[in-house]
């Protein structure tokens, strides 16, 4: 595309004008910030612009050992990697010998954050709570949820018409890339985790010659049939099955968190808890859509696994405030408010504008009253959240046909078996489109986002990849991180 090779020329010739971070962006020194300008419609490069957001930490070893910048995206859509560089402040030990060679850059996508931010609705209103039940026990539920969707995706039109189009994720892959450029790099060397995984298979795709070293960690389905209506329709049969694993786990530590020796046990405590908060929502905000929001952290990452049953826990021991103070949302907290209505606008925005969706209510009703029999724990809250693209004001996009084309070095795979939010097929396909990508399979385990658990046989490989290049001759299975253990 003629527009993205302009505009990264452009910003070769400009550089970053790196200063120490804003003090509101709680970035220690010594991270620095800056900003890259890129066209809005890579159409008409000389068009508007926007500026994007950029932090960075340089590398911590020797001159000698630097290879050059490590950028990151940590999936959403609508995530912010501006986090990244606190990876080298706060000392992770995972990254310690990747920080020896990169300086770690992090980036606002566009419409995210600092980055012209997007948004649908009033934050504190979008946050408000309770909220309707996702799982509706009439017609009249359906409509009511219908008509949200429907002003959600005109609100989305009303406060941010002028970015919707360009809400793409290939124009994402294009300000990657200039923002390669503006780093001062030949090549990129990039690390997308979640659907940063997506945008990494489309930056491949279109730029393939730009490519250094590429990790992708818990990937999105590139397959145009499933970006995005059908990707969503398969998280709720793995958020399901993951779901069911840390229910297991929590009948298995019934010593600590008393709430049934077995996964069926477990599942009529949480039936209960759902139906109370139905009837009179806990602390006045908690209902079952709160709920969800909160326990769907469980099967998402284990690192929630502790913190989860054990609100749950406390709740059934008598103790309803830590439930409110976990679930509810914090009505003074504005800027947090803020950045979540923020990053659901994002996510909206990039899913509806990326791809066609269907437009038939019977069809989206068909599919998830079907998976909803044997998937219960997500599947209504998911299609909410997406039948805004139902209603879609703008034009929709054909996905790029995500390949190999010449030029695209060997790229890393990286997956757990039973994630929930990516599940393993699309790890898959990405490695069958890939030419000469290696697939690293986390085995018994389901956490999202693998590159940054402690888990030596993973942790080894990313190492070798990012400062050798190097990967194992054949595909390779890992023996599972370990369990929390409460």
């Amino acid at each position: 595309m003629r527009g993205a090779a302009i505009a990264a020329e452009r910003a070769a010739k400009a550089g970053i004008d790196w200063q120490d971070c804003p003090a509101d962006w709680g970035l220690e020194k010594p991270i620095q910030c800056g900003w890259v300008t890129v066209p809005l419609d890579y159409a008409k490069p000389d068009g508007k612009q926007i500026k994007l957001a950029v932090d960075r930490i340089g590398n911590t070893g020797t001159k000698g050992e630097r290879q050059g910048a490590l950028v990151y995206n940590p999936g959403g859509p609508g995530g912010s990697g501006l986090r990244f560089p606190r990876r080298v402040t706060t000392k992770a030990p995972v990254w310690a010998n990747v920080a020896k060679a990169y300086d770690f850059v992090g980036f606002d996508p566009r419409g995210v954050g600092k980055s012209a931010p997007i948004s649908c609705v009033d934050p504190q209103e979008f946050v408000k709570a309770p909220k309707a039940d996702p799982v509706p026990d009439s017609e009249a539920d359906k409509l009511a949820q219908i008509k949200l969707a429907r002003e959600y995706a005109e609100g989305c039109y009303e406060r941010s018409s002028e970015m919707l189009p360009y809400m793409t994720t290939p124009n994402t892959a294009r300000d990657l890339d200039v923002i390669r450029a503006a780093l001062g790099e030949k090549k990129l060397n990039f690390l997308g985790v979640s659907y940063g995984t997506y945008i990494a298979a489309v930056y491949g795709t279109l730029f393939p010659g730009h490519v250094r070293r590429m990790i992708a960690d818990s990937v999105v389905n590139p397959s145009r049939e499933k970006i995005w209506y059908e990707a969503n329709l398969d998280q709720d049969v793995a958020f399901e099955g993951r779901w069911k694993d840390w229910q297991d786990w929590v009948a298995a530590n019934d010593a600590t968190f008393h709430l049934g020796t077995t996964r069926a046990a477990v599942q009529a405590k949480w039936l209960q808890l759902r139906a109370t908060a139905k009837k009179n929502p806990i602390g006045g905000v908690v209902g079952p859509a709160e709920l969800i929001g909160f326990f769907q952290g469980a099967p998402y990452y284990d690192s929630s696994w502790i913190p989860v049953a054990t609100v749950f826990s406390k709740y059934f021991a008598g103790d309803t405030q830590a439930l409110v103070d976990a679930a509810a949302p914090d009505m003074t907290d504005t800027a947090g408010n803020i950045a979540s209505e923020n990053g659901n606008a994002v996510y909206t925005a990039v899913e509806c504008t990326d791809a066609k969706w269907p437009t038939s209510w019977s069809k989206w009703n068909r599919d998830n009253t079907r998976l909803h029999k044997d998937y219960p724990f997500l599947t209504w809250a998911n299609a909410w959240m997406n039948l805004p693209c139902a209603f879609w004001p703008g034009k929709q996009q054909t996905p790029v046909n995500v390949k190999t084309h010449k030029g695209l070095p060997p790229v890393l795979i990286v997956q757990s078996e039973r994630d929930a939010a990516t599940p393993y097929e699309g790890a898959v396909e990405l490695h069958e489109r890939f030419k000469g990508s290696r697939l690293i399979t986390e085995k018994d385990a389901g956490s999202h986002g693998v590159t940054s658990l402690v888990n030596t046989c993973i942790n080894t490989r990313v190492d070798a990849y990012l400062l050798t290049g190097k990967l194992d001759t054949a595909d390779v299975t890992c023996a599972p991180h370990a369990t929390p253990k409460p």
